[in-house]
């Protein structure tokens, strides 16, 4: 979250050296010297972890205060608006998720398939997909339960038992490829699935960061045979609502910096990560 480098510079007959580092701030990117001395300290690397946590402690008051701030609107909101508000949010979600993995659906389109059981000139397949997608992620907002095994394999099934059921609800038996990325070996899923499980349930990083982190670290295990970035991103959306702050939909317009992140190292897709979220929820951390 900050770039960092050491600057030396000549002043006279002497050389003096400064710590440059640059984080965004309101859209901008801000940047700042702290001067080290006419030798580098022994102690550089402490004193970049300083200014690090120093920018992290920043970054998190602003997630709490987007937080506070949304559960004080979730508040007064009457139930039946509640309810309006997240099938809205149901049907974007599940419009953005899809079209990501090429689905033909159209956003009008999502809408007259779950309000109005109006099912379009499109692939069955998708249609099938929308509806059970919006299903699973109203019934995922509704019921908080502890991310399992079983939990992830059922929303799976739920959203795919119809479409490809040769591979709903169950974890790949086969090596699978995604681009250049190769993902790991299918005798090693259950394994890793099982540490990621437990990572994610005994984890006391802010929830924002764990979405992140949870949501890079599936998609590289890429436990499935097919659909693991819509549970990925039902499993991030799961992980905020339920910390009590509000969710994130990756847009399909904007899918290519997805992308991108998503080939970057676990750190620098956090970075998108918040960096994405700070900017969708800008009006609720006020002035």
């Amino acid at each position: 979250m900050v770039h960092m480098r050491v600057l030396k510079r000549k002043k006279g007959k002497k050389f003096y050296f400064y710590l440059q580092y640059s984080f965004r701030e309101n859209g901008k990117v801000v940047t700042k010297e702290k001067y080290l001395g006419s030798e580098l300290p022994k102690n550089i690397d402490m004193i970049k972890e300083e200014i690090e946590q120093a920018q992290k402690s920043r970054i998190y008051s602003k997630l709490r205060k987007i937080k506070d701030n949304f559960q004080k609107e979730w508040k007064t909101i009457p139930e039946s608006a509640k309810e309006r508000e997240q099938k809205e949010i149901a049907i974007a979600f599940t419009y953005n998720t899809n079209a990501i993995e090429g689905s033909k659906i159209t956003l009008p389109e999502t809408r007259e398939i779950l309000n109005d059981k109006i099912a379009p000139k499109k692939p069955l397949v998708d249609v099938k997909e929308t509806e059970s997608h919006a299903k699973v992620f109203l019934e995922m907002l509704a019921k908080r339960e502890d991310i399992t095994r079983e939990s992830l394999l059922g929303w799976h099934k739920e959203i795919f038992g119809e479409t490809k059921s040769d591979i709903a609800g169950i974890f790949r038996t086969y090596l699978i490829r995604v681009g250049s990325y190769v993902a790991p070996d299918w005798q090693d899923v259950k394994k890793l699935m099982g540490g990621f499980i437990e990572f994610i349930n005994k984890s006391k990083l802010n929830p924002v960061e764990l979405a992140a982190r949870a949501h890079y670290r599936f998609e590289k295990i890429h436990p499935f045979g097919d659909g693991n970035g819509r549970i990925g991103r039902l499993l991030m959306n799961h992980i905020l609502w339920h910390a009590g702050y509000p969710m994130l939909i990756i847009e399909y317009k904007k899918r290519k910096s997805y992308y991108k992140a998503l080939e970057k190292d676990e750190g620098g897709f956090v970075k998108y990560f918040i960096r994405k979220y700070l900017s969708v929820h800008k009006k609720r951390l006020g002035s």
